[in-house]
């Protein structure tokens, strides 16, 4: 199972061990003594049985290919989300594709009190994302979808949700609070130049985040942002997310910093490469966190990705240029020849 994780006091969140429900501080989130909410939220990668693998020697078999096996799997995975019992639910790698499959998990977190949407991967990967809230803690106010239409066929869900009940008493009566949640699994760096892609996926995210803000005069309002981000602490994308005020529930809670030292203290998953890996986040942005301009932090971002690779690459400030020039004769540099360094 993910990170399980809820908003809370003082610290922001606190969490006991992997399951644990973080309650969202009244001072961060900008509310009165009125009430103690308590938001829960779950991500998990739950792998499609179209990828689960298995037999290492014969890579075609597939876990799709046996009911029994797939059946099983998910009844468990469903019984230990609703033994949880989170307010949020984010699930990636959800095997859209088979009818049984999605009847099976909408019919029992509806059953369980949940509201449900899915959203596929374009050019039918077989697989999407579900996100479900529970109808005791919000109700959905608006939804988009956001297909990224790059590398990978990802795509991410914007869920604006708000409160059922109060979070904090003005003289015109009872507020109840909103929250832009978001689901997404981005796509796996097999090699480094889709780092730039994972990169951008996020950008584009953001993008969307802020447009809808605009469009719809929201006031300053809590952004989760969950997910398979398929990157660990140490790269661009987590660095990226932290120049513009997010802060990651489980290294909050367990006061972990964006130290080197700290940048596997846990995992999420075991990949499909067999590398236990630490990727899967739930971000949180209060609205009254300091954040870079969107254009500024992305910029800074691609320009480190670039100084890193001429890094490894071993290229100083002096021959750098040579190494861009390439083959190009005279002192100029040919798109081409630039695209080809790159």
């Amino acid at each position: 199972m993910k990170d399980l994780v809820t908003l809370q006091d003082q610290s922001l969140m606190m969490m006991k061990k992997k399951k644990s429900k973080v309650r969202a501080s009244k001072r961060s989130l900008g509310l009165s003594a009125m009430a103690d909410p308590c938001v829960s939220c779950t991500t998990f990668n739950i792998l499609a049985p179209i990828y689960k693998r298995l037999d290492k020697e014969d890579q075609s078999c597939r876990e799709s290919q046996y009911r029994a096996y797939w059946f099983s799997r998910n009844q468990s995975i469903i019984d230990r989300l609703l033994d949880d019992r989170s307010s949020i639910i984010c699930l990636q790698e959800v095997w859209l594709g088979n009818e049984e499959f999605v009847d099976m998990y909408e019919k029992r977190l509806g059953d369980a009190g949940y509201i449900s949407l899915k959203l596929a991967r374009t050019n039918n990967r077989g697989d999407g994302l579900l996100t479900a809230v529970h109808r005791d803690y919000f109700r959905v106010l608006n939804y988009r979808e956001l297909l990224f239409n790059d590398f990978g066929d990802r795509v991410a869900q914007l869920l604006h949700v708000e409160s059922v009940l109060p979070f904090w008493q003005s003289r015109n009566g009872s507020i109840q609070q909103q929250v832009l949640i978001v689901n997404t699994h981005l796509i796996f760096p097999h090699n480094y130049s889709l780092c730039i892609f994972r990169l951008h996926q996020v950008y584009k995210i953001l993008q969307c985040v802020d447009s809808y803000q605009k469009e719809n005069r929201l006031n300053p309002t809590p952004i989760i942002l969950c997910g398979d981000w398929n990157g660990s602490k140490r790269g661009h994308v987590y660095k990226f997310l932290r120049s513009q005020g997010f802060v990651s529930s489980y290294d909050t809670a367990h006061q972990y910093t964006d130290s080197d030292a700290d940048a596997h203290r846990w995992v999420s998953h075991r990949n499909h490469r067999g590398n236990i890996c630490g990727v899967d986040f739930i971000w949180l942005r209060n609205p009254d966190k300091y954040q870079k301009p969107l254009k500024t932090s992305w910029n800074e971002a691609l320009l480190g990705m670039v100084k890193y690779l001429l890094c490894v690459a071993s290229l100083t400030e002096e021959n750098a240029f040579a190494f861009l020039k390439g083959d190009s004769p005279g002192d100029y540099i040919t798109f081409s020849g630039f695209c080809q360094a790159l």
